[in-house]
């Protein structure tokens, strides 16, 4: 049996769609559905009701930069809470395999490329830093467990993850979300042009979240490994040119205005994921232009 935790969030419902598709047996759980994985005692009596064999963790408690800077606190309370009941209840019954996923802001904010044998090389982005260290936190939490316990835990890195049913609020979306509701509403209102975050320098590697969802599958057949793995193809895009992307494919005519009193966050960021290739024998191939269009078809339908 497969538990899916995070369930009814962004990344755990494709992978429930993915695992319905292969016509895998799963068990759904989120905090909607009625387990508040925060709360040690509910995160015990789901696993020892459902026994799973594996666990996918999709769950978590995150947003964008202005999310990060509003909610430090409960980022920083709730992510952890749900790492130290997760970890436990794993451990408690005897769980074969633990599949968790490691946003790539947990890397040293001066790095460029991450490589994974430079996860330790430097302190995290002030912009990132709560989520960041929590998520880091959660590899340390498997380590110590795979050293006591012997806990089979597989640690992947995604990158900033977009596409089809993604947060598309104020707050809570990153950066190519927000860009897709802006130039959306820009267009229907005949705005002349649309403010855009910070410098437009910044790079960052997208991910999609079918690919995300194939790799949190796929982690179940893999060969061990406590180390974190990377999963990417080491090629991002620029804040600028994706904003230029998503006014193309929207259809908006106005300008595109640079607000360089807003944060940037880290300037470059892409993922190497030459060591997840050869482990996974597989790659994210989505591309990148097509998965764009594919996330704003969805939202003029669902917004």
């Amino acid at each position: 049996m497969i538990l899916v935790t995070g369930a009814t969030g962004f990344l755990g419902k494709r992978v429930c769609q993915l695992l319905e598709s292969s016509n895998v047996e799963f068990t759904p759980t989120s905090k909607s559905l009625g387990v508040d994985l925060r709360n040690r005692s509910e995160a015990l009596a789901l696993f020892e009701s459902v026994s799973p064999k594996y666990v996918l963790n999709c769950a978590s408690f995150v947003g964008g930069i202005q999310f990060g800077q509003k909610q430090p606190v409960e980022i920083f309370q709730h992510n952890l809470q749900i790492t130290l009941n997760l970890l436990e209840a794993s451990q408690h019954v005897n769980v074969s395999r633990l599949v968790n996923p490691i946003s790539n802001c947990a890397y040293p904010g001066e790095a460029t490329l991450f490589k994974e044998d430079e996860f330790w090389d430097g302190p995290l982005h002030e912009s990132v830093m709560v989520y960041g260290f929590v998520r880091k936190a959660s590899w340390v939490g498997a380590w110590a467990y795979a050293q006591q316990y012997g806990l089979d835990v597989i640690n992947i890195i995604l990158s900033n993850m977009y596409g089809p049913e993604d947060h598309f609020e104020a707050e809570r979306s990153h950066a190519l979300g927000a860009l897709i509701m802006k130039f959306v509403k820009a267009k229907e209102n005949n705005e002349r042009h649309v403010d855009v975050w910070g410098s437009g320098v910044p790079v960052r590697e997208w991910l999609h979240v079918d690919d995300g969802a194939q790799a949190m599958v796929r982690s179940l057949e893999v060969a061990p490994s406590i180390e974190p793995i990377n999963i990417g193809v080491a090629k991002g895009i620029s804040i600028l040119a994706m904003a230029e992307i998503i006014r193309d494919i929207v259809g908006y005519q106005g300008d595109i205005k640079l607000d360089p009193s807003k944060p940037d966050g880290a300037l470059y960021k892409t993922v190497d994921g030459s060591k997840g290739k050869q482990h996974f024998s597989w790659q994210p191939d989505t591309d990148f232009e097509q998965g764009v269009k594919a996330t704003i078809d969805w939202y003029l339908k669902n917004k």
